[in-house]
């Protein structure tokens, strides 16, 4: 653990990652909210809360890299402040429009997100020395998993307790007390050492290379297993009759990650991303073939403790790889990578699973992690007889 006590006795690390983790609640509920309210509230479906979220999605992708950029020429009070009122109002008024309305703001609503991801990840690369940024961002890792289990689950809650109405209005006013908590705190973005250069221009070519190319298709490959792995649980456990084991199954499945997260910290080498994803590719193809619920949450395991460190390794390698001065529009690319891995994976194995059966969902998912570490090796070796590193 000696890794671990470096790293939060930096200065200004501890803060930032709790700061972090309330920052991220907003945005990993924002999607169930949504289902929620057009779904149930609004009687629409399903099929029609997925669209909303679609056009979420997209303007999430559209406008992760922009905000980036926003940070990187203008700093990260000029974002919060642009997102804080941005979602503020969306969320203030969702409530009041009729569907067609909602598929359009949604689209801006995404748009506008405040980026808190991508700014944990710039924050720690200011924060935390080269050396140390491995074990930094597998706690940026974990810290995600656990807000991802307390986001939905929350707007599951108020919702169904009071209202879709009242959790929108909750999420406004969250949303304000967390832009007002990062515009005070503004956790730096750069160190004192990369303000210097900060204001050069860098040419796109000089970092958007072979190889950065190759982190952004594993950080979207990475999501698509786990989003389609998602989906495949759920058709696995309601084929079987399991379905009401389906929190005690995924909770486990984040523990497996949130602790493959923290050894993965602890290496005082790095495990190249490549074989990261090809092992979560290849472990995620045989789950389908467990039977009982039980059984299921222990063929998940092995992949489940290769999910956060292959994300952290995106992380690290896009810091190492970013120059300061675009840092920003980087971690804002990965950030889409993310959303778009995601958009891919869920309807990729419900297709399988419609088609075929659960087991084939996450055939689908494995295959589509060993594909993508494949197509990531290819680009690392263009990488090499560019530029040899």
């Amino acid at each position: 653990m000696q890794l671990y006590r470096q790293v939060l006795a930096l200065p200004g690390v501890r803060s930032l990652l709790v700061l972090i983790f309330f920052a991220r609640i907003p945005s990993t509920s924002g999607g169930m909210l949504l289902t929620l309210h057009v779904a149930v509230s609004m009687g629409h479906g399903y099929g029609a809360a997925g669209t909303v979220g679609a056009a979420t999605t997209i303007g999430m992708a559209v406008g992760a890299p922009i905000m980036g950029r926003v940070v990187d020429r203008y700093g990260l009070r000029r974002l919060v402040v642009i997102t804080t009122v941005g979602e503020a109002v969306f969320w203030a008024v969702a409530r009041f429009l009729p569907y067609p309305m909602l598929l359009v703001f949604g689209f801006v609503g995404g748009f506008v997100v405040l980026p808190a991801m991508s700014i944990g990840r710039q924050a720690i690369a200011a924060l935390v020395p080269v050396d140390l940024r491995r074990t930094a961002y597998s706690m940026d890792s974990v810290s995600t998993e656990l807000s991802f289990m307390v986001g939905p689950a929350a707007a599951v809650f108020v919702s169904t307790q009071f209202s879709t109405e009242t959790a929108m209005v909750t999420m406004a006013c969250l949303l304000v007390l967390v832009g007002v908590m990062l515009y005070v705190v503004n956790p730096a973005v750069r160190s004192e050492a990369e303000k210097a250069g900060a204001e050069e221009r860098v040419p796109r070519r000089s970092w958007l290379t072979p190889r950065m190319i190759g982190v952004l298709t594993v950080a979207a490959g990475a999501v698509f297993v786990l989003g389609g792995t998602e989906v495949a649980v759920v058709a696995h456990l309601q084929e079987s009759g399991d379905l009401p084991w389906t929190g005690v199954v995924l909770a486990v499945w984040a523990a497996g990650s949130a602790i493959g997260g923290l050894v993965y910290g602890a290496l005082h080498r790095s495990v190249p991303q490549v074989v990261l994803m090809a092992c979560l590719g290849a472990l995620t193809i045989p789950i389908g073939l467990a039977g009982e619920w039980w059984l299921l949450m222990v063929f998940l395991v092995p992949a489940a403790v290769l999910c956060a460190p292959t994300i952290a390794a995106t992380a690290e390698e896009v810091a190492r790889l970013a120059l300061p001065a675009v840092r920003g529009v980087a971690t804002g690319l990965q950030s889409s990578a993310f959303t778009l891995g995601q958009a891919a994976g869920a309807p990729a194995v419900g297709f399988a699973v419609d088609h075929g059966s659960p087991m084939w969902g996450f055939v689908v998912a494995g295959l589509g992690g060993l594909v993508v570490a494949g197509v990531a090796a290819v680009l690392a070796a263009r990488q090499r007889e560019l530029a040899p590193v």
